[in-house]
């Protein structure tokens, strides 16, 4: 048995036909082709999988796609439509990202978080990506990577 689910992803409305069990980083990488949100250890640990459900970081691994029917998803492709986001911006700047593969997670992460406070503290910013991984940086540059997107952030007056 199948399901039809729609929702709006990186705001286009998109309708699809799928297994009512298909997780939704599946719905995003296989059907919709958004091959950004990374699976990275399928045990929901990682964050790699982070997309923005209603402006709400979420594991896109722990969440099957007829949970999100009628929702609102941004990918880490969506923060980019219009040009690079600052955050994105920041993380390449400070070299927040080494392998990449857990970047698109930690960038929806710090946009949540910079969304709701635009100067953060060290702490806030640790607190905020405590659900992400990396096997590579240390963190020290992504944290970097958030304090500077901050900044950016306020400057360019963008969200």
């Amino acid at each position: 048995m199948k399901v039809k689910v729609s929702m709006v992803v990186n705001g286009e409305k998109v309708e699809r036909v799928v297994q009512p069990r298909m997780l939704l980083v599946d719905f995003i990488r296989r059907e919709l082709r958004l091959t950004g949100t990374h699976v990275g250890c399928d045990t929901s640990s990682c964050g790699a999988c982070a997309v923005l459900l209603n402006g709400r970081a979420v594991k896109s691994c722990t969440i099957l796609a007829v949970q999100a029917e009628g929702k609102e998803i941004v990918t880490i492709e969506g923060l980019s439509k219009g040009g690079m986001h600052p955050i994105q911006k920041a993380f390449v700047e400070k070299q927040g990202l080494q392998c990449g593969y857990c970047t698109p997670g930690m960038i929806i992460s710090s946009y949540q978080l910079l969304s709701s406070n635009p100067n953060p503290s060290e702490e806030e910013i640790r607190k905020a990506l405590s659900g992400n991984l990396c096997r590579c940086t240390g963190y020290k540059t992504i944290i970097d990577s958030v304090k500077y997107a901050s900044k950016l952030m306020r400057t360019e007056k963008r969200k």
